[in-house]
Order: structure tokens, then C-alpha cells, then sequence
């Protein structure tokens, strides 16, 4: 199979569509503040493609978000800068 063709194949299947648009994007375990978002979603499609790489488990989504929702606490302690905040 051609890698892109692989790639497509992997995004498409399984639990990674429901996962990606359902279960990770709930408002009541996601970050609140925009980096903490992005390393949330990185983690999370890092920690799927491993378990789906190489883990004996084929779907490994759900088990990503639940792992990053683990992390969820510590992502919220990044905070933004406040608007109207100046540097001292």
C-alpha cells in the first residue's frame, strides 16, 4: 500500500473520526486555555499513533484521550496573557 494511501486509510477508519470530532473536543475535560488546547490535541494524535503503530491494541483513540485528560489539570496552569496586561 502507498504511504499516503496508508495515511488517508488510518485517519478515516476506526475511532479516530469519532474521536477526533466527539469525544476530544467535549468542553467538560478539554483545556482552557488556547496552548494548552494545542498541546491537548498534539498529545493526543501522538499517543494514538503509537498505540496504533506499534501496541498490540488496533485502536488506540480512546485510550489517548483518556490519557490526556489525565494531563488536563496541568495544561490549565498555562495561562494566557490578560488582555490590557503589560510587560514590567
Amino acid at each position: 500500500m502507498h504511504p499516503h494511501m496508508y495515511i488517508l486509510y488510518s485517519l478515516c477508519t476506526g475511532g479516530m473520526m469519532l474521536g477526533a470530532f466527539f469525544m476530544a473536543t467535549d468542553y467538560v475535560t478539554s483545556p482552557m486555555s488556547a496552548w494548552g488546547k494545542i498541546i491537548f490535541g498534539v498529545g493526543i494524535g501522538f499517543i494514538a499513533m503509537v498505540i496504533r503503530t506499534w501496541g498490540a491494541y488496533p485502536e488506540g483513540v480512546s485510550f489517548a484521550i483518556l490519557m490526556m485528560n489525565a494531563c488536563v489539570p496541568l495544561l490549565n496552569k498555562i495561562r494566557p496573557k490578560r488582555f490590557g496586561e503589560q510587560k514590567k
